[in-house]
């Protein structure tokens, strides 16, 4: 067997792999690697991997995209609708809860078969119906709790286990144990996977996530229990619509994004830019003057033919950069920036493959992957990169990746953060 870890900065825990089984799980901030690893069999073979997960803590910053209405239903009585940002407030508190339901595949216990069974998620635990999508309490049957287990997301279930779809998870007990003790599950769709794991990870953690994400890196010296329980007696005491005003300011203020302005340095002054033409007419003339400055410096000695071949040749420098995935498709461009999360701007370089001679650029926004033809121009025999038909143009994609990290241009968004290639 061989377990893998993956964290999200430097000795921060994120997610971890059981590659025998091809699954993976989430390391919180407040959990210790060693622990996590001790539920596993001493016997068996363990190997650490480490990979960036920049959609840990998306679910707070945009809950809308993980509780879709179909999947959540209230215990108690509610007056009016209510917003993904309360729903989620309503995982962080004590005094009531959301039911995540929907149809799930089940792998039957010592079988290769499937079986499509109604599931319902209760901070008690998972259950299951044995009629329909009855909810009464004679129907409902026992299929897991989550104290005392962790959730394990399965990265080949369809090909190793002959589930009927790629959304598999699963729950393992906490202890030691092999792939026996675990229960299998599959959903029809990401986002619907999306939806019970990240539930489970709120109804198992509930409010010490919320301090994991406002303050990071602290582990569990930031997170005691005497911390922790104030903030639940101040839930219960606060209407939904106080926390919920309280939570967005400060998922507000941390976003940084949010405090950068476009500003002018021209004059004897700098000034703000507060026109959005005015600041992308002087985000192109920043490109044409990068792509100026870019062709003088591979210059030698001067020479204009010299430069032209120092152009020439910086054509494939970006094959070293981490950014850069060469040959590979556009559904392994997807998967890999879907394991990388869902998060706006990640992104990654790769060849066309309908064009060998022309790249494109895949990045996420919007909880989507969008992908953007960057096509090469010849100006005066001299060749260029461009992602808006030749308005602005780069010596090289170092050049132009550098470029659209610092300005939002014809993407959506800015570019955050590069997604890593990982060979496991």
């Amino acid at each position: 067997m061989l377990l893998s870890i993956y964290i999200c900065v430097v000795s921060r825990p994120v997610s971890q792999s059981k590659f025998k089984e091809k699954t993976e799980r989430t390391i919180e901030d407040h959990e210790l690697v060693i622990e996590v690893l001790s539920n596993w069999g001493m016997e068996e073979e363990n190997k650490l991997y480490f990979r960036k997960n920049y959609a840990k803590y998306e679910f707070f910053k945009n809950p809308m995209y993980f509780f879709p209405e179909h999947m959540v239903s209230f215990a108690t009585e509610t007056n009016g609708e209510i917003s993904p940002t309360q729903i989620l407030q309503m995982f962080l508190s004590s005094s009531t809860y959301p039911e995540i339901h929907g149809f799930l595949h089940a792998k039957e216990q010592g079988k290769k078969s499937w079986k499509k069974i109604y599931f319902l998620l209760r901070r008690s635990g998972l259950y299951f119906s044995t009629k329909g999508t009855s909810k009464e309490p004679r129907h409902l049957q026992f299929f897991s709790e989550f104290g005392n287990s962790d959730i394990y997301v399965s990265l080949a279930g369809k090909k190793k286990h002959g589930a009927p779809t790629n959304y598999g998870f699963c729950f393992k007990p906490n202890k030691a144990g092999g792939p026996r003790d675990l229960k299998m599950l599959c959903a029809e769709e990401e986002q619907s996977r999306t939806c019970w794991v990240t539930a489970i990870r709120l109804f198992k953690y509930g409010m010490q996530l919320y301090q994991n994400y406002m303050h990071p890196y602290q582990g569990r010296s930031g997170c005691s229990s005497q911390s922790i329980s104030p903030m639940f007696q101040v839930l219960e005491k606060r209407t939904a619509l106080q926390e919920t005003q309280k939570m967005q300011a400060k998922i507000q203020r941390s976003i940084s994004e949010n405090s950068l302005v476009a500003m002018d340095f021209s004059g004897q002054k700098s000034r703000v830019i507060e026109n959005p033409t005015e600041a992308l007419s002087v985000a192109v003339e920043e490109g044409l003057a990068w792509r100026k400055k870019g062709c003088l410096r591979l210059g030698t000695h001067g020479s204009p033919t010299a430069s032209s071949q120092s152009c020439a040749t910086n054509m494939a420098i970006h094959r070293s950069q981490p950014w850069f995935h060469h040959k590979i498709s556009r559904e392994e461009a997807q998967r890999l920036i879907i394991q990388q999360g869902l998060v706006d701007g990640v992104f990654l370089v790769r060849d066309s493959q309908s064009n060998p001679k022309t790249f494109v650029l895949s990045m996420s926004h919007g909880q989507k992957i969008k992908h953007f033809q960057i096509i090469p121009v010849e100006d005066d025999g001299e060749m260029f990169h461009t992602l808006d038909d030749g308005h602005t143009r780069f010596t090289d994609l170092i050049q132009l990746v550098e470029f659209y990290q610092l300005n939002k241009g014809v993407l959506p968004c800015k570019l955050k953060h590069y997604c890593a290639r990982i060979a496991l």
